[in-house]
């Protein structure tokens, strides 16, 4: 006899996306306020940091401004000396670095009515997310992204990650964080790489998702690279909200096979590996999406002059939209292999997304390989006609 027990359930998660600057002063009790809200009087609050070595460096009096910002609150309990790890996608690519989240929730006792807040970059975001979430079934993480690209993409999404087996996320969860609080003063140390690489994910969903946007962003094309704040902020911003709108009405934890957001991921990805991740994950997209843009011309979705529109985009607001590593011939081929494992990770049948058209995406399930490399063709050639044009003037 056949019996069947059904059983179904929903979970609602909810989660802020916090505006500020300087968090940990006395005076600002945005981050107190939070957690002393979410109190349960008879547990103490622990909380435990993990910032990545490079925001330690940049602001060395972070650690004692954390003491005393908790100094005089009983009830949160923040477990000093904080866990330094050296940021950027080694985080993610070390054992030893997950290992020794792990070993400091063990050793300072964090359960799951603490926190573990990771304070960096987006590597170490998705390492401490992940070592939360594998730790006692669930511990509550928060994340303070110092990074523009963790701060508008990266950083208030619901993903979490380490690489194992030399491919990019191949361990994770889908585990949102409790809140984001995003201190813009963090950016003011970062050097210019960092500070334009996050500029290529406001594009990136810009052009499949809000034409205005892309069109304001070519109209500060000039003082975004200036370190102007005002326009940054403002491009956090959106480009944040974009994203939350997209996880909230589309498909959070990435059921089906179509990823909208991973515009100009499939090769971006891929080249990272190729490089020995010396290309950061924004500037890797940049090229990635100049890929795809001319794909998308090439294929007759958009006219060349919209194409060429965004890639001098790309350059002017100074991103690659070429690596000299694909001159070869059989890295080109590597490269190629990119698109297997990005079905692999994605599961099901190849889901590439393409331009319709400026403003709006659509979803491809092959390329074909002679196209592709004929855009790489194309983007060598703009490059090396722009140097010399450069060069000239």
């Amino acid at each position: 006899m056949n019996q069947v027990l059904s059983q179904r359930f929903s979970i609602n998660y909810e989660y802020d996306i916090h505006f500020t600057a300087h968090l940990f002063a006395l005076e600002n009790n945005l981050l107190k306020d939070f957690l002393q809200a979410r109190g349960n009087p008879y547990f103490k609050q622990k909380v435990l940091f993990v910032i990545d070595d490079a925001v330690a460096q940049n602001h060395v009096n972070l650690q004692s401004q954390i003491r005393e910002y908790f100094a005089e609150i009983d009830a949160i309990q923040a477990k000093t000396p904080c866990l330094i790890l050296k940021g950027g996608e080694i985080c993610k690519n070390d054992p030893s670095a997950l290992a020794s989240i792990i070993e400091a929730i063990d050793q300072y006792g964090i359960d799951r009515h603490s926190y573990v807040i990771g304070i960096g970059g987006g590597a170490i975001l998705d390492l401490v997310g992940y070592a939360a979430a594998v730790s006692h079934r669930g511990i509550k993480h928060i994340r303070i992204p110092t990074t523009v690209l963790s701060q508008n993409d990266s950083g208030v999404g619901v993903k979490n990650s380490v690489n194992y087996k030399g491919k990019k996320n191949f361990l994770g969860n889908f585990t949102p964080p409790v809140a984001v609080f995003n201190d813009f003063v963090f950016l003011q140390s970062l050097d210019n790489r960092s500070w334009l690489a996050g500029i290529s994910e406001a594009i990136k969903v810009a052009l499949i998702k809000d034409l205005p946007f892309f069109e304001w962003i070519e109209e500060q094309a000039i003082n975004l690279p200036l370190r102007s704040s005002v326009e940054m902020k403002e491009l956090i911003y959106r480009c944040a909200d974009l994203h939350l709108a997209h996880i909230r009405n589309g498909d959070p934890f990435e059921l089906g096979s179509s990823r909208p957001l991973d515009f100009g991921h499939w090769s971006a990805h891929k080249l990272e590996q190729l490089t020995n991740f010396e290309v950061l994950h924004g500037e890797a997209v940049a090229i990635g999406l100049a890929i795809d843009v001319i794909y998308s011309y090439l294929i007759g979705n958009i006219s060349e002059e919209e194409a060429v529109r965004i890639v001098k985009l790309i350059q002017q607001l100074g991103l690659p939209i070429y690596h000299p590593i694909l001159d070869s011939e059989s890295t080109r081929q590597q490269l190629l292999t990119g698109l297997l494992e990005f079905q692999e990770h994605l599961g099901g049948r190849l889901t590439i997304v393409l331009l319709e058209k400026l403003g709006k995406g659509k979803d491809y399930h092959s390329l074909d390989f002679p196209l592709i490399l004929q855009t790489l063709d194309f983007l060598q050639n703009f490059q090396e006609t722009h140097q010399q044009i450069n060069e000239i003037n």
